[in-house]
């Protein structure tokens, strides 16, 4: 048995990283995912897991998208118990060199997206019962860094409204949770080498960057029945980087 066995999810920003891995997770786990993204890669995620994925393409800045693609999901599998809102971008700056577009763009995508991705997948949700929100944050919604000021304030939103949804929902079966991410090799991340980023390693306690999949693995346990009574709950997956004081 699969810990996620008859459960369908939405995944957004599934081309690549996280989304990507987590696609694998759930599927190995026995759940049906649509697997969305805007790059058109999603189509090789799909190609690449195999059976009961289906690709869809989707901005998530863009209500009608977020819509249709909760409309395909259900069309294709009738239902949806956990969205996974994964999909993000940073634009990394500093205060006084910040750019409304640049604003526009990383609020848009990174906070816009999990807000909208949340409204539909609820209302989804609510005509069959109820399932499990996994927004992605950060541990830059926790704490500041250098140059991340309107990415920090993006993730520092996601852990609020998840928490809203948590306390708006609770009581007709939804559960939301945060993952709050540290330094995972992606794609990106990995090209760039994990020699060129020796202080982040230092930091986490573990002393390593994570893996996508490490990741995949705790959202699909927050998406199954054995956490039905987990919501509301911001989680770092950082390999203890978030406990360190300096």
């Amino acid at each position: 048995m699969g810990l996620l066995d008859g459960k369908v999810a939405v995944i957004t920003g599934a081309g690549s990283g996280m989304a990507k891995a987590s696609t694998k997770v759930f599927v190995r786990e026995g759940a049906k995912v649509v697997a969305a993204d805007i790059s058109g890669a999603e189509k090789d995620t799909a190609a690449e897991v195999g059976t009961g994925v289906l690709p869809v393409h989707c901005d998530v800045t863009k209500e009608a998208d977020v819509a249709a693609m909760f409309e395909a999901a259900l069309k294709e599998f009738g239902r949806v118990d956990a969205v996974l809102n994964v999909a993000g971008i940073g634009s990394p700056t500093p205060i006084t060199d910040v750019t409304m577009d640049q604003y526009d763009e990383v609020m848009d995508v990174d906070l816009r997206g999990v807000l909208l991705g949340m409204k539909y997948g609820i209302r989804a949700m609510l005509e069959t019962g109820g399932g499990a929100i996994v927004n992605w944050s950060s541990v830059g919604g926790l704490n500041a860094a250098l140059a991340t000021s309107v990415y920090s304030a993006a993730k520092a939103g996601v852990i609020a409204v998840t928490k809203a949804a948590a306390l708006e929902y609770g009581t007709r079966g939804i559960r939301a949770n945060a993952i709050c991410p540290g330094f995972i090799l992606t794609e990106i991340m990995g090209a760039a080498g994990a020699e060129h980023f020796p202080e982040m390693f230092e930091k986490a306690a573990l002393k390593r960057a994570g893996q996508p999949h490490e990741v995949a693995e705790v959202a699909a346990f927050l998406a199954s029945d054995r956490a039905s009574f987990v919501s509301g709950a911001i989680i770092p997956v950082d390999g203890g980087w978030s406990a360190k004081l300096a």
